[in-house]
């Protein structure tokens, strides 16, 4: 079995959720067509790599990007239930004025108890970001490689980042965009960052 040597940190296509604003969190939402398109032109890129597996939340809209990248290399995606999104609870499905208006205590605490804080009837950043760290290293330790592709969401890829690269300047502000291509690569034990949230197919 080929070792991973490097990994492609994939978020999602675009949805209709994320055009109005609405926080999808652990909901099963779908890809819109700008979407699927956007998986496609990614699959398309993703060609010149050696992806030996491919990995998705089981989140319809990561999955059917992951179902097109893997169609490219005759793959079939492994899902990981632990790299869905953030599950933000009572705050899914409502934009951000929305939830303010209608839990502004939760959403103070929210935002000022950043690690800990778990929405009702969801989970901390704290919580998020240990299961997709846990995932993360048993998908690199067992995964078919050189390369392979995790196809998850912007805040469990967010959090992700900030666990591996802790106080990596470069992550003190950005923006994980619909299918945007992070890349680590493998230094000994260690990651490298050698690319965050580029979209060079779109």
């Amino acid at each position: 079995m080929t070792p991973v040597e490097q990994v492609l940190l994939i978020r999602h296509g675009q949805t209709d959720w994320n055009v109005d604003g609405r926080w999808q969190g652990a909901l099963p939402i779908g890809l819109n067509d700008i979407g699927r398109a956007q998986a496609k032109a990614l699959a398309t890129y993703l060609s010149k790599y050696k992806i030996g597996s491919v990995y998705s939340s089981d989140l319809p809209r990561a999955l059917d990007t992951a179902i097109a990248i893997g169609e490219s290399f005759g793959l079939t995606p492994t899902t990981e239930v632990r790299l869905q999104e953030f599950n933000l609870g009572i705050f899914q499905g409502l934009k951000r004025d929305e939830i303010r208006e209608r839990y502004p205590v939760e959403h103070t605490s929210f935002e000022s108890d950043y690690w800990n804080y778990a929405v009702t009837q969801g989970e901390s950043r704290r919580a998020l970001q240990n299961r997709a760290y846990e995932a993360f290293q048993e998908i690199v330790a067992k995964a078919v490689g050189p390369d392979v592709a995790i196809v998850s969401h912007g805040g469990t890829i967010r959090m992700l980042l900030l666990r591996l690269f802790e106080g990596a300047p470069e992550l003190n502000h950005f923006h994980v965009e619909n299918t945007s291509l992070t890349i680590l690569v493998r230094e000994g034990k260690k990651w490298k960052l050698e690319g965050l949230a580029t979209v060079p197919h779109l």
